[in-house]
């Protein structure tokens, strides 16, 4: 099960560059279901995705670099390029944010993931976090790979 909550970012009170990064390529294969393929850092993962927005279930199958290039021309959609860096919190969580590239430019999103739905209720993020949008299914890296950016967007 995976469970985490969403944001905007607006603003970062600190340099990324002190923290460590991943290169993610990814696109859908399936949006419904959601079957995902990512390219992350040299390692190639299928993954499929149950329905929900703050919680749902998600099982991951690493694949070769074959495997990857054969499903690869059988995407939808556009793919999805970012930057993810990951910045330790006070509370032991860990913050993924990600700046988006291509089409998405301009785009950068926070994640907290969570080992439970009482966690990700009590988190109290901080202010650069920017507005959550959890719960708008326009922001997920599906939508966007469909659709390409929502109306609103956001700079660090």
């Amino acid at each position: 099960m995976e469970i985490e909550r969403k944001f905007l970012t607006v603003s970062l009170p600190f340099s990324l560059k002190d923290y460590p990064k991943k290169e993610i390529s990814q696109c859908y294969l399936s949006f419904s279901p959601t079957i995902r393929l990512r390219r992350q850092n040299g390692a190639y993962i299928l993954t499929v995705k149950g329905k929900g927005l703050m919680a749902r279930e998600e099982f991951e199958l690493p694949l070769s670099a074959e495997e990857y290039a054969h499903l690869l021309p059988k995407a939808e959609g556009q793919m999805v390029e970012k930057t993810r860096y990951l910045v330790p919190l006070a509370e032991g969580y860990t913050a993924e944010i990600d700046q988006y590239h291509g089409s998405l430019t301009g785009l950068w999103t926070t994640e907290v993931e969570f080992p439970s739905l009482e966690a990700a209720t009590a988190f109290l993020p901080p202010d650069w976090m920017g507005q959550e949008v959890t719960n708008d299914p326009r922001y997920s890296n599906a939508c966007l790979a469909q659709y390409g950016l929502p109306r609103q967007e956001s700079k660090p």
